[in-house]
């Protein structure tokens, strides 16, 4: 009655059954583990936000790379802002995500360090983005400035091609030891996201703190891909037996119909 299971036909859905249930139970594994990660990182940025303020070159210095237990530290630090040599860093986008310029501003602190300061986001001038934009003056004197701590954006890390050739004080990536060499000055590792003095007017506007990863959404996943693969076996015992019964002669197979237990 179940000779069909060596038919060329069968041999192929069983195969595709043996080998789609490791692959599903694995999918499901690494659902868990994206799971476990973001949990991870939202419980580290949580951490890191609610650590209490402390003077920036507590956590960095120049040459310094930003560790992950650093990342989003609320650093201050005194000095006076360096407008005349400030940058802005092309096509990034705010909260309703419209395309403009970050204003990275060098903070130059009592002993002459410079610790860059992200200013926040302001709109585009234009659609080619090749003139320097109207950025709305820093504070002036000096000044207390906090902010969260970040480290320097790579390609590897952020996806953005850092691209050569572009108009004058533009750039594409944050780089502390890039800025170090334009501007010629000790220049601390990373840079600092700006959250407080708040500028005039919401502008340039401050960027958000970050949001939590939707870790959930992955363990829904990881759940899903596990009952696909428990499905699999009882699919594939399910059309197995409705093809033995349809190969019987039909007296078996009306039988065998009714001796099958009733559909609540």
């Amino acid at each position: 009655m179940y000779r069909f299971l060596l038919s060329r036909q069968w041999v192929l859905l069983t195969l595709l059954a043996v080998a789609l249930i490791p692959t599903m139970i694995e999918l499901g594994f690494w659902q868990m583990h994206r799971y476990e990660e973001r949990t991870a990182r939202n419980d580290l940025v949580a951490e890191a936000l609610g650590a209490p303020a402390v003077p920036v070159e507590r956590l960095t210095s120049p040459g310094h790379t930003v560790t992950t237990d650093e990342r989003y530290r609320t650093v201050t630090a005194r000095g006076h802002f360096d407008p005349e040599r400030e940058v802005v860093v092309r096509r990034r986008v705010n909260a309703d995500e419209e395309v403009g310029f970050q204003v990275l501003t060098p903070f130059v602190l009592a002993d002459g360090k410079v610790m860059l300061v992200n200013r926040g986001w302001i709109p585009a001038d234009g659609l080619s983005q090749t003139a320097f934009p109207e950025v709305p003056a820093p504070p002036g004197g000096e000044i207390t400035v906090s902010g969260r701590l970040m480290p320097d954006e790579t390609t590897e890390a952020s996806g953005i091609k850092d691209l050569e050739g572009l108009p004058d004080r533009q750039i594409m990536l944050i780089s502390s030891a890039q800025e170090a060499d334009r501007l010629d000055a000790q220049v601390l590792g990373g840079y600092v996201v700006q959250t407080t003095p708040e500028p005039k007017g919401n502008t340039p506007e401050l960027i958000g703190k970050p949001g939590n990863e939707d870790a959930a959404l992955n363990y829904a996943y990881a759940i899903q891909w596990w009952l696909f693969a428990a499905a699999v076996p009882v699919g594939w015992l399910i059309l197995v037996r409705r093809e033995a019964r349809d190969k019987q002669p039909p007296a078996e197979a009306e039988r065998a119909r009714d001796a099958e237990p009733a559909a609540v």
